[in-house]
């Protein structure tokens, strides 16, 4: 891979930021006296993960006026995101519990989010305007705007001035049916932000929901999807997946294919025989993505992410911990994990 020479701007996130509660040792909540914690969420993983190589990263948010809140905001300055658009608000911070699974016994997650900081943010605690400026990429997944009406009226009012600004937009739109409870539709709330939008990290899966279709999940599908969510929403110019295959809850394989608005691309297959951690894999993913079309062409911008992808699986917590070198040697076909002296 050769880095290309361009001029590598700040990327802006927006999403919840939530502590994750999780016995050790893949105990489940019933045998466990105490509990680790860590601060995550979608967008806030990729922020940290962009950080940790290095790109200037703001994030969007709400966190409590508390101790709690002051804990996350100190996570996020050790992390190296930039913490100017975090507002303090008096509700608590959103909070999940995590039973990791082992072999064929699945993780298990419980939310407490309903009336979380960020449940409660509105446009009016956002000036995008001020938040965008000088800024190159803009991240959101579909998680947010299925929070509560505030979250989805604020992310919209931020890529409408996105798209004003000429700001790459990445959009990841997981639909996680626990969520949209507030009265919106979700496939016409998705739909519209997806229009805002400039580059799709999802699937065929994902287009399905989005288009109301039944492409197959082939490679052929695959294609045929992605040409029909561009024809749908020109602003869409490529189309980056990452594509699982679950052997059982410790063993996963995963590669990556693109359809980048002329050819088909795809990357070889890593296995992972000894997973750690699963959560916060995909936004490893999309971390990978927005770093490598900063510095790569688009194959190897794929290769990279799919590396990131599988690195993430290889130690515990939400955030992608690598360095870039590391995802480069995994992206370059090392995937011996000898001792380094």
């Amino acid at each position: 891979m050769q880095e290309e020479a361009s001029e590598i701007k700040k990327i802006v996130t927006f999403g919840e930021v939530l502590m994750r509660l999780s016995p050790s040792d893949n105990r489940k909540l019933l045998q466990a006296t105490q509990m680790d914690f860590f601060f995550g969420g979608t967008e806030m993983n990729v922020a940290a993960s962009l950080a940790n190589m290095g790109i200037e990263v703001h994030h969007v948010t709400n966190v409590s006026n508390d101790i709690v809140g002051e804990a996350a905001l100190s996570t996020l300055r050790k992390y190296g995101i930039g913490i100017s658009a975090v507002k303090k608000v008096n509700f608590p911070l959103g909070l999940y519990f995590l039973e990791v699974g082992s072999a064929m016994r699945s993780s298990q997650i419980a939310y407490n989010r309903l009336n979380s900081c960020f449940a409660n943010i509105n446009p009016d605690q956002v000036d995008w305007e001020k938040v965008l400026e000088g800024c190159n990429f803009m991240h959101w997944s579909g998680i947010s705007p299925g929070i509560s009406e505030g979250a989805y009226q604020t992310l919209k009012a931020g890529l409408e001035v996105a798209r004003d600004k000429g700001v790459i937009v990445t959009a990841d739109p997981a639909y996680r049916s626990n969520l949209w409870k507030y009265g919106r539709n979700s496939h016409d709330v998705l739909k519209e932000l997806v229009s805002l939008s400039t580059i799709f990290i999802g699937g065929v899966r994902e287009i399905n929901e989005i288009l109301k279709t039944e492409f197959s999940e082939d490679e052929e599908g695959f294609i045929s999807a992605s040409k029909a969510l561009i024809a749908e929403f020109p602003k869409i110019k490529k189309v980056f997946d990452k594509v699982r295959t679950s052997v059982d809850a410790s063993w996963q394989k995963i590669f990556a294919q693109a359809w980048n608005g002329e050819n088909f691309l795809s990357t070889t297959e890593l296995e992972i025989t000894s997973v750690v951690d699963r959560i916060g894999t995909g936004d490893a993913f999309a971390a990978g993505l927005l770093y490598g079309l900063q510095h790569f062409d688009d194959e190897e911008a794929l290769s990279f992410a799919n590396a990131a992808c599988a690195l993430k699986h290889t130690h515990v917590g939400d955030v992608n911990l690598v360095s870039v070198e590391e995802v480069m040697e995994v992206a370059k076909g090392k995937t011996d994990g000898r001792i380094k002296r």
